[in-house]
């Protein structure tokens, strides 16, 4: 009776092509970040908004613009700055001397795939003009409500480091975003074939390397077999526990919302999709635990002085949990 259970009941042959081929191509110009590839396409294939953080120089925003490039979509890049204006995202009504009335101009949100470069310089205005776009797809402007393009996913960057002229995120919007992709140094075998390819390089534009895998249509249907994907329901109880037990934990001052335990069966979901089985186990719960918890939950201040973070917490909760067998 198991092992019929965990009979393949979902053709994943498209989706494993469509994988392959996207981490072939960011591979042609990416030299490891395994790790933030795996996430960038799960993050598309479980239909989530990313946030990537990492010092300046480590390919956050080459890494958006390329996941971008290997898709057949409309792309917008905003550079978010001290003085952009929530108009500048949105879009404002302009006046038409020829028709005597207000038009609205769309903003560059109005797309598939939007780039927030330096997401957290821009001060709590303009960043409230994300939040209607990223829950709802939709933006209200003058009372006037318009739905964005499907799909629509936004990859924000911000730099952990600098704090002149930055902005701290709101909590309810760092809950927006499916993953918080942590994009680490190379290490100095990864920095010496950076290094080699550069020197090799015929072209200063890698970007021209980058053909469309997928379309907007071979999206929606790889997103649909995402959800499609069988989940027992003892691990819809573990997922559910490990966020729980974020609420309760002595070293945070604040836990995780239903929100965060929603994205993390939808996370396992890509995760185990891309692995080529049609349901979930619980290293694919855990292996998204960090990305999806770490920028949900907020440390006590006396753990934060001692230098603990928000990801060796996830651990500690997860070391804590009995794992379903």
């Amino acid at each position: 009776m198991e092992q019929e259970m965990f009979n393949q009941r979902t053709d994943l042959t498209q989706l494993s092509a469509a994988v392959a081929e996207i981490r072939q191509s960011l591979g042609k110009v990416i030299i490891g970040q395994q790790d933030t590839i795996d996430l960038l396409i799960a993050g598309l294939l479980a239909d989530g908004h990313l946030l990537l953080e990492g010092v300046p120089g480590v390919a956050k925003t080459l890494s958006a613009k390329l996941m971008a490039r290997c898709i057949s979509a409309t792309f917008s890049r905003i550079q978010f700055t001290p003085d952009l204006m929530p108009s500048d995202v949105v879009g404002t009504a302009v006046f038409s001397p020829k028709t005597a009335e207000f038009q609205f101009r769309q903003g560059p949100i109005f797309g598939n795939i939007i780039l927030v470069d330096e997401i957290n310089r821009a001060p709590a205005k303009t960043q409230s003009a994300l939040f209607e776009a990223m829950e709802e797809r939709q933006i209200t402007v003058d009372g006037e409500t318009y739905h964005l393009h499907e799909p629509f996913m936004v990859l924000a960057t911000q730099n952990p480091i600098e704090q002149e002229g930055t902005y701290r995120l709101p909590e309810a919007q760092l809950d927006r975003f499916l993953f918080k992709i942590e994009v680490k140094y190379p290490s100095l075998e990864e920095e010496i074939a950076i290094l080699n390819r550069q020197h090799q390089l015929k072209t200063a534009d890698q970007l021209n390397e980058i053909q469309p895998v997928l379309s907007v249509e071979q999206i929606k249907s790889l997103r649909s077999i995402i959800k499609s994907l069988f989940v027992e329901e003892k691990l819809l109880a573990y997922a559910a526990q490990i966020v729980h037990e974020t609420r309760n934990h002595k070293s945070l001052y604040l836990g995780a919302s239903p929100r965060a335990s929603l994205a993390l069966v939808n996370g396992a979901k890509a995760i185990a999709a891309m692995a080529g089985r049609d349901f979930i186990t619980p290293d694919d719960i855990v292996k998204v635990a960090a990305p999806v918890l770490a920028h949900r939950i907020m440390l006590s201040p006396e753990k934060e002085m001692e230098g603990i973070t928000t990801a060796d917490i996830v651990a500690q909760i997860i070391k804590k949990i009995e794992v379903p067998r």
